[in-house]
């Protein structure tokens, strides 16, 4: 049975759904003012793990990741480049999809913009209002009041008193408390050019929790299975979803909350405000995508990610071990007996929290024994579990010798006059082209059907 991490609770729960078979699930985006770093990357491949689990568990889910597409970065930005803000999400939207499609991140079932939620919202904030959690602060803001929803807190596992001490908590003389959060923004200008919505409250726009709560309740309902993000968005983003969402219903807003850890380079969480993100697209210049996915995978997803080119250095070696294996012994297509020992290890360490570290140990079990009994059947085993993580599915050779055209016929030449010149039995020739091709990082393999190369 499987077992989820609750950050609401703070423990692992037997996970039961809400609709027996069916599962929804609502992860927080990206804001698109600018290409995805590696943080956002692991949120989308996490996610995508989970989503793809919890199908092949045959349970039918419906995934909604939203895209926030107004917020004053947004604004700032379109105003420097001296481009529409449509323009500038609808560019970086479609740089997203290329970097998602790159990693194997199969599309959410939707994937709403917050400014096609716009009514949506006001429904709620009025819904707010009425029942007195809301109110309209001096600056015609329309602002949450934290202090009169008594379960505020229960997601980070503070007090209001030890939140309103926090050093996140921006204190504003217009709010009748510094925990209040903004749900209505009122429009700052009558410049015609500012975006805004008309409102019972006037012009403005929302504020940014309020789009996920009103996004979430729409596409999935009032009160469903899973919500996801990073561990930045546990307070106040989604502590704050939880007041607005419950405030309004006035029942459970979601049963399991589920958090990815940081992404860290020495030691400090990668963020764009420390100056020390890599920009998806600056990663995959210099590795493969599936590298980068498996860097990802080996990791238990709630744990620190520190990235270096040692560590992914490593994790090219260690799924080109994989591919290998993949090579030497070709696999026969099997369905996956999820009683057999490999099998059920697989699924136990997946049940268990989604722990794609023991998941990817079993993985490379099924590739000793393919290499030391030659099994296809195991080869076979390898690539089906595999392809559950989105990984394994590419022709093996096409993975080991991943590279230029150009070069990829360099060496088959040099692989063809090794060959002639062992046949003419010129031994040191034949020596002197495997070590030019290994100081290039090619390795070459004689096997009985001929010499394989692959990179180092």
């Amino acid at each position: 049975m499987l077992h989820i991490h609750n950050s609401l609770t703070r423990k692992k729960e037997a996970f039961v759904a809400i609709e027996p078979g069916n599962v929804r699930m609502y992860v927080c985006g990206m804001t698109v003012y600018d290409f995805c770093h590696l943080g956002h990357a692991r949120v989308m491949v996490v996610f995508d793990m989970v989503a793809r689990w919890l199908r092949a568990s045959g349970y039918a889910l419906t995934y909604v990741r939203n895209i926030t597409d107004i917020d004053d970065k947004i604004i700032r930005r379109a105003g420097e480049n001296g481009e529409s803000i449509r323009a500038l999400t609808d560019r970086f939207i479609a740089a997203m999809h290329e970097d998602a499609d790159a990693l194997g991140v199969l599309r959410p079932d939707h994937e709403p913009r917050a400014t096609e939620y716009v009514p949506q919202m006001q429904s709620l904030i009025d819904r707010l209002r009425e029942k007195g959690l809301a109110y309209v602060a001096e600056n015609r803001d329309v602002c949450y009041s934290v202090r009169k929803f008594d379960g505020y807190g229960k997601l980070s596992g503070k007090s209001i008193d030890e939140l309103r001490a926090g050093e996140r908590v921006e204190v504003a003389g217009d709010k009748q408390d510094p925990l209040d959060f903004v749900l209505w923004k009122h429009a700052r200008t009558e410049e015609p050019d500012e975006v805004k919505w008309n409102s019972p409250w006037g012009a403005g726009r929302p504020g940014w929790h309020i789009e996920c709560s009103a996004m979430s309740s729409d596409l999935l309902g009032e009160h469903f299975d899973i919500h996801g993000g990073g561990q930045d968005l546990q307070f106040p983003h989604h502590e704050n979803e939880i007041a607005q969402s419950e405030g309004a219903h006035g029942h459970a807003f979601v049963n399991y909350w589920m958090h990815n850890g940081f992404v860290r380079v020495a030691d400090e969480k990668m963020s764009k405000s420390l100056g020390n993100f890599f920009t998806i697209r600056d990663v995959l210049a210099r590795y493969d995508a599936e590298v980068v996915r498996f860097f990802m995978l080996r990791a238990h997803y709630r744990s620190p990610l520190n990235y270096s080119d040692a560590h992914l250095e490593d994790a090219r070696q260690s799924l080109t071990r994989l591919y290998t294996a993949l090579r030497n012994v070709p696999p026969q297509t099997v369905e996956v007996d999820w009683d057999g020992p490999h099998a059920a290890r697989f699924r136990a360490a997946m049940d268990d929290d989604f722990n794609t570290a023991e998941a990817v140990a079993v993985l490379f079990d099924l590739a000793n024994e393919a290499n030391r009994d030659g099994s296809s059947t195991a080869a076979g085993l390898l690539r089906a579990l595999g392809k559950v993580l989105g990984l394994l599915e590419r022709d093996p050779a096409a993975f080991l010798q991943a590279g230029s055209a150009d070069d990829a016929s360099r060496i088959e030449a040099l692989i063809e006059q090794r060959a002639a010149a062992k046949k003419s039995k010129d031994y040191a020739e034949a020596d002197r082209i495997r070590a030019e091709l290994l100081a290039s990082g090619v390795v070459l393999e004689d096997t009985p059907q001929g010499t394989v190369w692959r990179r180092a």
